[in-house]
Parts: structure tokens; sequence; C-alpha cells
């Protein structure tokens, strides 16, 4: 074909980022600040009522300097304090959402000088370079060795090797070819050998890419169920300790003690959970990110923290389960001829069938040291549906392989002629579930090809760990029953549903939450879509159809079924997370509670003396090394929050223990040993 013009493309597919850098910490810092604007904390009522105590101890500072009334030092000390925590809890949260947005930057470079060999004039062989963006809907495009492939297509013509590193981070090239379940190709990804003639499927703006970044970049995130349900007991939890706080005045003033404003605003922040209340957006976008991690993309934290609570996972057989194309397994010879004879015979046989069956037998062929080229002077006949055949002539022999039928016609033989053992391999395998090629060298049959539905590797191992995590996994198929059986048996599912219609996937998936459970379903067809959609967890292979991967609310980059383990680690580990830093933030204040309220009473209460375990100087020491310890201790679980709890596969009853020892008891104890290090440090500076 002629090419008009083409320039040349620069565009290099970049992996995702997976770690921290400068230029991502100092992102984050800028946009701690910007979220200083209390309209952007409405939904953090805890962090906004920090923030507004902050604003009142920077104004009380403001008028102990100008007008002489009070000192203000100590109202300054304080709004510092307080304002770093606010900003705190702000990077927390920008961190969180800056690996993300880098992955975006990352993913964005590749598109932004891709082009695209338009095919203007087929029979002429004219290409008309086009920028990306204007490619529309139908539009044919050639893509060749060493370009990128500039939109989201399907094949129609050809086979390639495609580097998809820029999208799932995998450096291991993998073959996309016309028809079938691997014909989806992303924009973004290289062509790295051959040709592919690609029919574009998403309108600018709309491709795979496009929505990829979207979702990286945290955008369309919701809050989770148990989120909202942990923001509403914080935000009672701050109105009970708001309550404590105002009583404390009449308390005050009964025992004859001025309060200061701002010492009661700084002690209502240090026993509201400020903790949970600085990291609870970090943990959702942290678990969102563990995800990308994994080549995993969830539209929201919502579908993340739904995957923690997951008890039944359905799975589509073909494309998810299995490798999508019949794949020859074993070549069984008919008695008399040797197994080498047999295998060479189908090898020879399949080197004009360019399908993927046909491509299966000659690399089984290669597996085992035979030749998979023609000699030369051989004629190779191409596979034809007409014919159902395809074969080789060279030597002075000829070999030819199809289906039984259409084998024992050329050979003028009748099913009744067939040899016992040649007839029984061919029931044995369609028992199974597979599919019989006959071979023929000659006018001899030599032996019988199994083609079967190959179960990809490893997957009975993690299905069995599923099965240990407590999900019950189900294989979906419109296979008949029998060929269902065999692969349900081999796969290592719990259950099988045969011969199934989108409406039968959509009716089970209602009927097993109709029953009280959370539904995670995997699926990469156009048929699957429904069924995505349906379920409280939607996983949607990559290399699967647009209409899935659009109708579910993750998508797996690397098209691995299995995927599904991690799936449900991570959100299990982001509810883990949440709960043991929610178990430590309302330990933690419970302990301030008990550490500050004895030294700021103990001069008109000497009883109180009693309960000032800790000795602290002064009021305002108590104060001051509260607050900065509240600020602090922030800062010292981000890694946490982002890390997350490692996942147990422990009951209920044993993870509450633990919670209760580790993190129970540390919020419980930290605060102790936290306040009175500082406060030693304040008296020794003479800071307070």
């Amino acid at each position: 074909m002629t090419v008009m013009d083409l320039p040349p493309d620069d565009t290099k597919p970049t992996r995702l980022a997976d770690s921290f850098s400068p230029a991502m910490l100092g992102r984050a810092v800028g946009e701690a600040f910007v979220k200083l604007d209390p309209r952007k904390l409405l939904g953090n009522p805890v962090i906004l009522a920090t923030e507004l105590v902050a604003a009142l101890a920077t104004i009380s500072a403001v008028a102990g300097y100008a007008g002489g009334i009070g000192d203000g030092a100590f109202p300054t000390a304080i709004a510092v304090w307080l304002w770093a925590t606010v900003l705190f809890a702000n990077f927390a949260e920008s961190i969180a959402e800056g690996r993300g947005k880098a992955a975006a930057d990352s993913l964005r470079a590749t598109r932004t000088t891709t082009k695209a060999k338009l095919i203007v004039d087929e029979k002429q062989g004219l290409i008309v370079p086009t920028p990306a963006h204007e490619l529309g809907l139908g539009q044919i495009i050639l893509v060749e060795a060493g370009d990128i492939i500039p939109v989201d297509g399907e094949i129609i013509e050809g086979v390639a090797s495609v580097n998809e590193a820029a999208i799932t981070g995998e450096s291991a090239p993998v073959i996309r070819e016309s028809g079938g379940d691997r014909s989806a190709v992303t924009g973004g990804t290289t062509v790295v050998s051959d040709w592919i003639k690609v029919r574009v499927t998403a309108q600018p703006g709309s491709t795979f890419l496009d929505r990829m970044i979207a979702m990286v970049e945290g955008a369309d995130r919701r809050k989770t169920p148990n989120e909202i349900a942990l923001a509403v007991l914080l935000a009672g939890l701050t109105l009970i300790f708001l309550i404590a706080v105002v009583t404390l005045l009449g308390f005050a003033a009964y025992s004859g003690i001025e309060l200061d404003p701002v010492v009661l605003g700084a002690l209502f922040v240090c026993l509201i959970p400020t903790t949970i209340g600085g990291l609870l957006s970090a943990v959702g976008i942290a678990g969102m990110d563990r995800l990308l991690k994994v080549n995993v993309l969830a539209t929201s934290g919502r579908a993340v923290e739904a995957a923690g609570d997951v008890d039944t996972l359905l799975l589509d057989k073909t494309g998810t389960i299995t490798f999508g194309n019949r794949m020859a397994t074993e070549v069984i010879p008919v008695t008399g001829i040797r197994e080498e004879v047999a295998f060479r015979a189908a090898v020879m046989a399949s080197l004009g069938d360019e399908t993927p069956e046909g491509r299966s037998i000659v690399e089984l062929g290669r597996t085992k040291g035979l030749s998979v080229t023609a000699p030369a002077g051989g004629t190779v006949i191409p596979f034809s549906a007409t014919t159902r055949l395809s074969g080789l002539d060279a030597e002075g022999k000829s070999w030819r392989k199809g289906s039984v039928d259409a084998v024992l016609k050329l050979i003028g033989r009748s099913e009744a002629d067939m040899p016992a053992q040649f007839r029984q391999s061919v029931e044995k395998i369609a028992r199974s579930g597979g599919t019989p090629l006959a071979v023929v060298e000659g006018n001899n049959l030599v032996g019988v090809i199994h083609l079967k539905d190959v179960v990809k590797p490893g997957v009975a191992a993690r299905f069995a760990d599923l099965r240990k995590m407590g999900l019950r996994t189900v294989m979906i198929t419109g296979d008949n029953p029998v060929t269902a059986a065999a692969i349900a048996a081999e796969a290592g599912v719990d259950d099988f549903l045969a011969e199934a219609t989108p409406e039968d996937k959509l009716r089970l998936i209602r009927e097993e939450q109709g029953k009280g459970r959370l539904v995670a379903m995997c699926g990469d067809g156009a048929n699957d879509a429904p069924a995505l959609a349906q379920a409280d967890v939607g996983v949607a292979m990559q290399t699967g159809a647009q209409a899935a991967r659009e109708a579910g609310n993750m998508v797996d980059l690397d098209s691995d079924p299995t995927k599904v383990i991690e799936i449900v680690e991570v959100g299990k580990q982001m509810l883990i997370t949440r709960g043991a830093l929610t178990t430590f933030s309302i330990a933690n204040d419970v302990a301030k509670y008990f550490a500050i309220i004895p030294a700021l009473f103990v001069t008109v209460l000497p009883q109180l003396q009693a309960l000032n375990i800790m000795g602290l100087t002064s009021p305002e020491s108590a104060i001051l090394s509260a607050v900065i310890f509240n600020a602090l201790v922030i800062v010292a679980l981000i890694p946490l929050a982002l890390r997350g709890v490692k996942y147990r596969a422990v009951g209920a009853g044993a993870l509450l223990s633990r919670n209760l020892l580790i993190y129970g008891l540390g919020g419980l104890v930290a605060p102790f040993i936290g306040i009175k290090i500082i406060d030693v440090i304040l008296t020794a500076f003479g800071l307070v």
C-alpha cells in the first residue's frame, strides 16, 4: 500500500507509575494547601471542625499581638499545629490521589502524537496519515510493525505480536488476530511484528485509554456504604465531644476557672477522631491504587470495598477460564502407526491452516521437536471452511487434516469402515467435550487430533485458594452439559451452568443476590455485559469485547480470571485497614481525654492529681503537647493507610481480637508516651 507523507511517530509507551517521586510528593504538598478551601472539606466534618478551630486560634493569636489582648504566643503555637493537622490530613489524601494522577499522566503521554494510517482506497492501496483523534467509527486503519495502535478497534485482517506494556506493564508481547476472542486491540499499544488491519470501534475521547485515565485519576470515585457509615459515626462522635467540651464551660465556671476559648477549641480537636478522619479518604483511594498495581482498574472505591465482601464468583468459561480458542493437546495414532509418524502427518497437514486451531497443532509439533516448515517445492493446501480440510503435497506424499466426516469422504470411506481403535478415539474425545480431527497420509488414516478448550495454567490451584477464602465459584458457559462438566472438573470450580444465555446469567446473579450474597462476575464477551452490569463486582477482561469492558466496574488488564483473588484480598485489606485505623483512633481519643482533663483542672481540684499519671507540667503544656501529638500521629500513620494492613484468612473473631490487641492497645498507650515526650521537650526549651 502507498502511505502519503506519514511523519514519524515519536510516542513511546510508558509503564504505569508504581512508585513515589519528588514531583509526585511536591504536587501532593501543593494540593494539600488547595484542599484548605472549606468547601472541599464539607464531606469530612472532623477535619472541617479542626480547620474552624485553627481559624479561631489564628484570630486569637492576631488579636493577642495586635491589640494586647492576652498573650499571642500560646494561641499561635496552637494555631500552627492545628493548621498542620489539617494539612497533614489533606496531604494523606493528596499523596494517595497523586499516584493515580501520575499513572494517568503516563497513560496520557501515549496518545499525544499518535498518527494513524487510514485506508481510504482498499483496491488501490491508498493510505492517508490521519491524527488519531480525527478517526471515526467503522474506519479501517493499517498498523504495521513498530506502529502504535492509535485507537481501540477490532482486527479484521492479519495477525501480529502486540506489546501491551503501556497498558498492562507486562513486557512480553501477546498475539492478536482477526476472529475469536483475541481480535480486540487497545489504543496506545504497539505492534511488534507483522501487520493488522483494524476497524475503529471507539469514538475519539471515549477510547479504553481515555476511560483508564479517568479511572486512575479517581474522578468518578464514590464513597462506599461502609465509608458513609463510618463518616456518620465520626460526625456523631464529633457532636458528642462538642457537647462534652461545651459542658466544661459550666464546670469551669462552677469551679472558678476561666477557660480560654482557644484552649477549649484545641481540647475539642484533640478529643474528636481526627486520626481516622484525616486518613479515611486515603484508605479508600489507596485501595484503588493497590488494584492498579496488580493491573486491575476499578471505577470506584465502592467496587473495591464490595470485593472484600464477595462470597459468590461467576466466571464465563471461554476466554476467562479457558484460552478462548480450542487447542491441540495430543495426536492419537491408529493401530500400527508410530506416534512420531502421526505427529509429523498432523503438522504437515496443518502448515496451511492459519486458524488458531491449526497454529496450535503446529506449535504442539514444535514442542515435540518436529520441523514445522514446509519442504522445498511443496504445495500447501490452505484450510477452507468449505472443504473443512487443510494439507500439504510434497516429496511425493500428501497429508490432509480436517473434520472426521470430511476426511473420510476424501479417502472414500464411510463411518462403518473406520478402524475400531480410530472410532474409539473419536468417541472418547467427543464424550470429553473435545473436538476430534482426522489425519491421513495418502489414503491411510494415521491418527486423531484432540482439540479441546485448554484451561489456563494455575486456574485449579487458584480456585482452591478462593474456596479457602470462603468464595463459591460457578462457571457459566454456552457449551453443552458434557463439555461444561469436563471443563468444570478440570478447572476445579464448585458448580457450573451449561447452555447459558445472557438471560440465564442475569437470572442466576439476581437469584444469588436475592439470597443476600454479594456476587462478582468475570467475563469478556458482549453476551456477558448484562451480567457484568448486574453483579456487585463486574470484572471484565481487557482482551474482551468493548461492551463487556464498559459494563463492568473493574477491568483486568492481564485478562486473568484468577486475578479475582488479588481483587478480593485488596477489598478485604481495605476493610481491615479502615477497621484497624478506626480502632486506633477511638482508643487514641479516649487516652487523650484522660491525659488532658486532669491536667486542666488539677489546680482547683487537687484530687485529680491522682489521675494525672503523666505528670504534665501545666494545662498549657498538656493542651499544646496533645495538639502536636494529634498532628504528628496522622503523618506517622500515612504509610499504614497507603500500604494497608496485611490480609490474613482468619475469622472475624480472631481479626477483632488482633485489632484490639495491636491497634486498640496501641491507641491507648501511644498518646500517654507521645504526649509526655512532647511535654518534656516543650518544658526543657521553655516553650510553655
